[in-house]
């Protein structure tokens, strides 16, 4: 198993793509980036009271789903890589 390198700079590629992965689903979401940052900011908050997270490779996204006989409501997924659980 590798273990990703949690003090590696990111380049500015990998800097922008992120950008773009952010605009990109916050026109989808009809959010903007601010709203999905901070979105971002308070789930690593909350999550990180119960276990070690990896915050900088978190990843979330809001699309619209079909929900049994109600049309289409946001819906958000989180990837949130867990390092350690608190006991």
């Amino acid at each position: 198993m590798r273990l990703p390198n949690l003090f590696k700079k990111k380049t500015s590629r990998e800097i922008a793509k992120d950008r773009l992965k952010i605009l990109l689903i916050s026109d989808r979401a009809g959010c903007s980036p601010e709203m999905l940052e901070m979105i971002k900011q308070d789930i690593a908050k909350v999550i990180s009271k119960y276990m070690k997270i990896d915050t900088n490779n978190m990843e979330i996204q809001i699309s619209k789903s079909t929900a049994r006989g109600r049309g289409k409501n946001p819906t958000l997924y989180a990837d949130i890589p867990i390092l350690d659980l608190h006991n």
